[in-house]
């Protein structure tokens, strides 16, 4: 069989895929030698190291074990996967089954990867990179280069809603977003950039400030229901942990009536008399619906950082993502500063 012959043989097959991982893949021709001629196994032997065998990994299992080891839970990696907490943990587990070994220590703080999960998401990313290049090959009319950008939910609203700042058609790159309350793991390449609120202390990433965020207390404009009797809207679910969330609950707990299990719909709910609550000032100041009723809090404001890896900060997409982005917040410094009239 030629090489041509095979690849548009590999390109008809179900997604089920068997490969090689003892050897970086660089191309699409090396990824179909490598699906020719060795079946992809991941066997654990009682010293927790794998060996090759016969054992089929579906690469969607992988893509979702990727996704859930990277973001570090099933409730940030529903967002990425468009799969609920539940269908996430079944899958997980079907293919801890699968392997023989556990992948995952369950924590209330989310998943940590065991030494074999380790092991899996190093092999994993070979398969994963190995599938974006045949993607690249079989679509050749698309970019080379994904750029992807991890930010919190109001960040990166306030960034996609700019998007003609940061990207253009002609830049011959892709851009995605990663929107998560967590923190995602930059180092071992969920994300190209992170905008965050503290500067990076690992030592494989580097950081670059660009600005402030103040936050404040907002009300709807009309003075009904829960604004009218001075009650207050919080969050529950994993935005809960933010620290605007925080404050709100040590502060006004016992004034909280209604909530929210994310921050778009607390908003909404702020917005239709429901009550009062935190938002930063950059969102509450740029929404016609709502109105800032005190200052910004003090101790709410953060830094904010747009963060790289050391190894990649240079490589041109990522570069002039990251300079647009960067150029992009301090434009608007006085927004996200808090520094608009009280209206």
């Amino acid at each position: 069989m030629r090489v041509s012959q095979g690849l548009r043989w590999f390109l008809g097959q179900p997604r089920r895929l068997s490969l090689s991982l003892q050897a970086g893949l660089s191309n699409a021709c090396n990824a179909w030698i490598l699906a020719r001629d060795a079946r992809f196994a991941l066997q654990p032997r009682s010293q927790r190291v794998f060996h090759f065998c016969k054992m089929d990994i579906d690469w969607d299992d992988l893509r979702l074990f990727l996704d859930v080891a990277r973001l570090g839970g099933l409730s940030a990696a529903t967002g990425i996967t468009r799969l609920s907490a539940a269908t996430l943990g079944r899958r997980v587990t079907a293919l801890e089954k699968q392997i023989g070994e556990p992948l995952f220590v369950r924590q209330q703080t989310g998943y940590r990867l065991t030494p074999v999960g380790e092991e899996l998401l190093r092999r994993a990313e070979d398969v994963e990179a190995a599938m974006q290049s045949l993607t690249r090959w079989r679509e050749g009319n698309l970019p080379d280069r994904i750029v992807r950008v991890s930010a919190g939910p109001w960040t990166s609203a306030f960034v996609s809603t700019h998007i003609g700042e940061i990207w253009t058609v002609d830049d011959g790159i892709r851009v995605e977003f990663v929107t998560t309350t967590d923190r995602v793991d930059i180092g071992r390449r969920a994300a190209d950039i992170g905008i965050r609120s503290e500067r990076p202390t690992e030592q494989w990433l580097a950081g670059r400030q660009s600005g402030k965020v103040a936050y404040a207390i907002y009300s709807g404009r009309r003075l009904i229901n829960g604004i009218a009797a001075g009650l207050f809207v919080g969050v529950t679910g994993e935005a809960a942990n933010i620290a605007s969330a925080r404050w709100l609950q040590a502060h006004h707990g016992d004034r909280i009536a209604v909530r929210g299990n994310n921050t778009h719909s607390v908003r909404e709910l702020v917005a239709a008399g429901a009550g009062l609550s935190i938002f930063p000032c950059f969102v509450g100041d740029s929404d016609p619906r709502l109105v800032r009723v005190a200052q910004p809090i003090p101790e709410l404001e953060t830094d904010q950082w747009i963060v790289t890896h050391h190894e990649e900060r240079h490589a041109p997409p990522v570069r002039k993502v990251a300079d647009r982005i960067t150029a992009l917040m301090r434009a608007h410094q006085p927004l996200f500063r808090g520094e608009t009239p009280i209206g």
